[in-house]
């Protein structure tokens, strides 16, 4: 048998940089192979153990507690603002290493799932601890392939550490679990009724795509972690190219957190990109169980076809594209203009407008109010100064798609940033363009990823309805009105809310609060189920499956269930929310 294994590997080696999908007939090759025990495999897979946080970067794929570099495929991350590679080399992930992630999450997944919650809150916390220790060489890191500040990156770090902890809490509280039991009782009819209870179990494995923006808060250990950790999901991350620095660095802290913590092996698993292969051959494999997504539309549809086409299709929730519109309504505007261009151009141009919430339409009526806003607006836009963008790919696709939108019929450029800048430094643009013309080109209305803004002129209350009508599936939809306002245009912002998955009044959608009371989701494209938040405890929902019990004896069945109540959480009983025992 172990000769057959042998042969196996070699063929999967000899072949790893083959296009492979896998499916319910492949999967008994790699599956057949990585099923005998684990240390067989590791002379010839050339994987050393890593007990210990690395304090230098491998470049290497996490699988489970090893370290692993069998692929062909190499890569470096990018200091945009030096304009120049990272020294690291990164290996990406081969098919034999992709294989074998997955199934150490399947098998740790039977474990996992049934750990108690107060050890899955400890190992959440010590993760907290583990990316604390890392101190500043993680900033510095994160700056490195980011071009981002210092500044930007400790407070990123702070909402990443906040979203582990919030999850600790909440599964602690237990309301998540949604327990509810209708005990056996006589009826008139003479027939007793089954005992039932019902309670959320986890879906199993989960794949989480990192996100370019957000290098901590929507990746390695990002709020798609953590929550799937918390609901009871092993993880296995493909990490973003553009920071797989910062990916390992971060993977390295959940490791320790799992080895001291006591967690199954392959409970988590970080695996190296350079391109899209890695990421379709995880979506496709029949042992991955759910998906979370947070990029671009083109990218997001194509993984959300693959996994609803597969033998057994499986959830997939990305957040992908938005442009967020604002409706700036005519008194308030008349009052305040100045004020309101002022606020604009600082959220239009923060970041480098690299967020997923930024302001990248505007809608108003004509008027010399209007006209008054729009010209502060490119005043104030020019005379702040360029930021370095990602990545210089991020960086052309945003000249490229700024440069189609500018060329379109009845686009006229306001305002534009005309001195000199350095490679990579997005030049900030306000655009605008009338509201017929806005309605009878789609291409008008499509995102810019970057410091980008269309203002729409519309002619009257009915067109710039027509307008929020033909719009796609918004993550945000922002409202600036006053009193009168609010009363006159209340039909406008309904419309708006068929649109979008969180309306702001007077303010601005850059930022996005970590709390149990924010959506952050939309109807498609803004993301794939509008019924589901990307930040939030209640993000935890998208891991979780209803399960129900009935006539189950009381030892058999989950803690959350039991008659005693060991957990002492709120459940809902014949009907009635209670903490008391049955």
């Amino acid at each position: 048998m172990r000769s057959r294994y042998r042969c196996l590997l070699i063929y999967l080696i000899k072949n790893q940089q083959k296009t492979t999908r896998f499916d319910e007939n492949t999967l008994s090759i790699p599956v057949f192979f990585i099923n005998p025990p684990l240390e067989e495999t590791i002379e010839t897979l050339k994987i050393k153990t890593q007990n210990t946080m690395s304090e230098k970067l491998t470049g290497k794929n996490y699988i489970g507690n090893l370290l692993a570099s069998t692929g062909s495929h190499l890569f470096k991350t990018f200091n945009p603002v030096l304009n120049t590679e990272n020294p690291t080399v990164f290996t990406e992930a081969s098919i034999l290493e992709i294989n074998q992630a997955v199934v150490l999450a399947s098998q740790a997944f039977d474990a996992f799932k049934n750990t108690s919650i107060k050890d899955r809150a400890a190992f959440l916390n010590a993760i907290v601890k583990e990316i604390e220790r890392l101190d500043f060489a993680l900033i510095k890191q994160y700056c490195l392939e980011t071009g981002l500040t210092e500044q930007r990156a400790e407070g990123e770090r702070t909402r990443t550490l906040h979203q582990l902890r919030s999850f600790a809490q909440h599964i602690l509280e237990g309301k998540w679990m949604e327990a509810s039991i209708d005990s056996s009782r006589e009826n008139k009819a003479a027939v007793p009724s089954p005992d039932l209870r019902k309670i959320n179990i986890a879906l199993g494995p989960v794949v989480v795509f990192g996100a370019s923006n957000f290098p901590l808060a929507y990746s390695t250990a990002g709020g798609d972690t953590a929550s799937a950790f918390a609901a009871g999901c092993p993880v296995i991350v493909k990490s973003h190219p553009m920071h797989a620095g910062t990916g390992e660095m971060i993977a390295s802290a959940i490791i320790k957190a799992a080895e001291d913590t006591g967690m199954p092996n392959g409970v988590f698993s970080n695996l190296n990109s350079k391109g899209i292969e890695v990421g379709l051959q995880l979506v496709s494999h029949p042992l991955v169980k759910a998906v979370g997504f947070t990029g671009s539309i083109q990218a997001g549809r194509a993984l959300y076809n693959l996994a609803s086409k597969r033998p057994e299709p499986i959830p997939f929730f990305g957040e992908m594209g938005s442009v967020n519109p604002v409706i700036l309504l005519p008194n308030e505007l008349s009052i305040n203009a100045h004020k309101w261009a002022n606020t604009y151009a600082d959220s239009i141009t923060l970041g480098a407008g690299q967020f997923c919430t930024n302001p990248g339409l505007i809608l108003g009526l004509k008027s010399s109010s209007l006209d008054d806003f729009l010209h502060h607006l490119a005043k104030k836009v020019e005379e702040k100064s360029p930021l370095c963008m990602l990545h210089p790919s991020i960086y052309k696709n945003f000249e490229h798609h700024k440069k189609t939108l500018s060329e379109q019929k009845g686009v006229d450029i306001v305002a534009r940033y005309n001195e000199d800048f350095q490679e990579n430094f997005g030049s900030q643009t306000i655009a605008t363009v009338s509201g017929s013309d806005f309605l009878n080109n789609k291409t008008v209305q499509q995102e810019v990823f970057g410091p980008f803004s269309m203002v729409v002129q519309c002619q009257d209350k009915e067109e710039l309805t027509a307008i929020i009508r033909s719009l796609d599936g918004q993550l945000t939809g922002t409202i600036i009105g006053n009193t009168e306002d609010l009363q006159d245009y209340s039909a406008v912002i309904n419309q708006l809310k068929n649109r979008v998955g969180r309306l702001i009044f007077n303010g601005v959608s850059t930022g996005v609060e970590v709390c149990p009371s924010m959506f952050h989701g939309g109807p498609y494209p803004a993301s794939t189920d509008s019924r589901f938040t990307a930040v939030g405890i209640d993000s935890i929902k998208r891991w979780l499956r209803p399960f129900s019990y009935q006539n189950c004896p009381d030892h058999l069945l989950p803690e959350g269930l039991k008659n005693s109540n060991p957990l002492k959480i709120s459940r809902r009983i014949n009907g009635v929310d209670t903490m008391n025992n049955l």
